[in-house]
Formats: C-alpha cells, sequence, structure tokens
C-alpha cells in the first residue's frame, strides 16, 4: 500500500472520469476538478455510465461496489479544494501552456506533501516540471481508455523525481487495480503511445489522402493482425480533440491531417463515441 489517502482529479472529460471513478471504486476518496458547472454536470452524467459500465464490465460491479465508488466522488469547480489531496492527477487538455499556468497556480494551493502527476499523452514530464514549483514530486502516470479493461498505468519521473515518490505512485497504481509499468527514463510518448500514435496517424494520413476508405483501413488492420478495433475505431474510443491537439503540435503533413480532421469531423461535432458519432455512428 502508498501512503496516498485521498485522491484530485483536474479534469473530468472521458478518461479523467475514468481515472477518477477507478480510484474511487478502489476504495479512494475522490476530488473530480473541472472549470466550471457545465462541465461538473457533464462529468457527473460519465460518472452515472460508468456505474453502468462497471455493473455489467467489470467482475464485482453488480455486487454494488460500482453505487459505493460513485458516493466517494466529490465534484468541485475550486482548484483550492482539489489542491488539498495527497495526489493530484492531472487530465485537462493536452495543451502544454495550459497545462503550465493550471500548475503554476496548483502549486500555490497545494501542500507541501502534495504529489502531482500528468497524464499527459504526449508531453515530457520534464516539459511541465519547472511549473509545478515541486519537480521532486512531480512525474507522470499515464493511463490507458477505457482503464477497467485497458489497466496499465504508465509512471515516468524526470532525473528531479526523488525515487522515493516514483515508488510510492508505483504503489499506488497497484493500488487502483491497474499494472504499473515503470518506465526509467524519459520517452515521449511512453510505451503505449510510443506503439499507437504511429499507427493512427498513418491511417488517418491514408484517408485523408483519399487511398483508402476509412471503413477498408479498419477492415484490413483487424483482419491481418487480429485485432479486435481499426485505428478509427480506436480513435472514436479516444475522442478526436486529443488526437487533433497532438496533430497540431507536429510537422507540415501532421498539419494537413490535422486540418482534414477539423473540417470533416470536429467542426461537424462528430467527436467520436462520446458524441454518438465520429468516424462511425453510435446512435
Amino acid at each position: 500500500m502508498s501512503d496516498i489517502t485521498t485522491v484530485a482529479v483536474l479534469g473530468t472529460g472521458v478518461l479523467g472520469s475514468q481515472i477518477a471513478f477507478q480510484t474511487a471504486y478502489n476504495g479512494f476518496p475522490v476530488i473530480a476538478y473541472d472549470i466550471d458547472d457545465a462541465a461538473l454536470d457533464a462529468a457527473k452524467e460519465r460518472f452515472s455510465r460508468l456505474v453502468a459500465t462497471y455493473r455489467v464490465e467489470v467482475p464485482g460491479g453488480a455486487r454494488g461496489r460500482a453505487d459505493e465508488a460513485l458516493a466517494r466522488i466529490t465534484t468541485t469547480s475550486d482548484l483550492a479544494e482539489a489542491a488539498q489531496a495527497d495526489l493530484v492527477i492531472e487530465a485537462i487538455p493536452e495543451i502544454a501552456d495550459l497545462k503550465r499556468s493550471t500548475y503554476e497556480k496548483l502549486g500555490k494551493l497545494a501542500p507541501e506533501h502534495t504529489i502531482f502527476a500528468t497524464n499527459s499523452s504526449t508531453l515530457l514530464p520534464s516539459d511541465l516540471a519547472a511549473s509545478t514549483g515541486r519537480p521532486d514530486r512531480f512525474l507522470a502516470l499515464h493511463f490507458a481508455n477505457r482503464v477497467w479493461k485497458f489497466n496499465t498505468a504508465e509512471i515516468m519521473g524526470t532525473p528531479e523525481t526523488t525515487p522515493e515518490v516514483f515508488d510510492q505512485v508505483v504503489r499506488f497504481a497497484g493500488d487502483i487495480g491497474m499494472v504499473p509499468i515503470p518506465i526509467h527514463k524519459e520517452k515521449a510518448g511512453y510505451v503505449l503511445n510510443t506503439l499507437l500514435v504511429p499507427l493512427l496517424n498513418e491511417a488517418m494520413g491514408l484517408a485523408a489522402g483519399g487511398y483508402a476508405e476509412v471503413e477498408d483501413i479498419d477492415w484490413t488492420w483487424r483482419i491481418a493482425t487480429g485485432a479486435p478495433l481499426g485505428p478509427f475505431q480506436i480513435l472514436d474510443v479516444i475522442g478526436l480533440n486529443t488526437p487533433y491537439n497532438i496533430l497540431t503540435h507536429g510537422p507540415e503533413g501532421d498539419l494537413e491531417i490535422a486540418a482534414w480532421l477539423k473540417e470533416n469531423y470536429i467542426d461537424k461535432g462528430k467527436m467520436g463515441v462520446a458524441t454518438g458519432e465520429g468516424f462511425y455512428s453510435y446512435a
């Protein structure tokens, strides 16, 4: 067991809400923070859907444990309240300046013992460490989407992260039912996204370039590899905002794909499973 007893999650989007619920499901009181009441209302709907999901897909969920998890989650738009936790997991949009400004505020509000962890998909923790005001107590804790099923937790520190903090977060990941994956030195994309992002980007490049249809690209990947999902199905599960933000910070070829994604999907409200339509319809 780690010494962490209270947890806050900053950002209640698709993955942030899952991290909060998985943590509460495993017995921790959780403060779920977002910027306003509208965002928190959306979070409460996600939490309710997760109760139903855990009842069906997670062993033990049907015996009331999922309902108990919901009772352990407190929502707030007050960053000072969220900052009081032993561990603050940041899961806000993948925009470096936004993350840095959030950490600057958070560092002034949190007690000295509080550990900060970023769930950033692509940024290195050293890109953000200085803004936290406590680089020795800061690291990355990266989750995969559908955390109850794809339950890896990648832990990656910086040269300034103390071994004690690193080990404490590794233990915490195990305490909430994840499989801890310690990463020994910084690597953009960790293990999972180092493998996954090129696949997704190449798939979008094929569709954006007119080489093949979305459905046929997915069929090819699934038939030839035996994978349960094709790259566009994976993108719909992730939600299209995150890959769009990643593409907009890439080379010129990525910017062209980002423009295609925005024009044909994002601008039309097709954001993935969460909105009922992305590359596929989920109505």
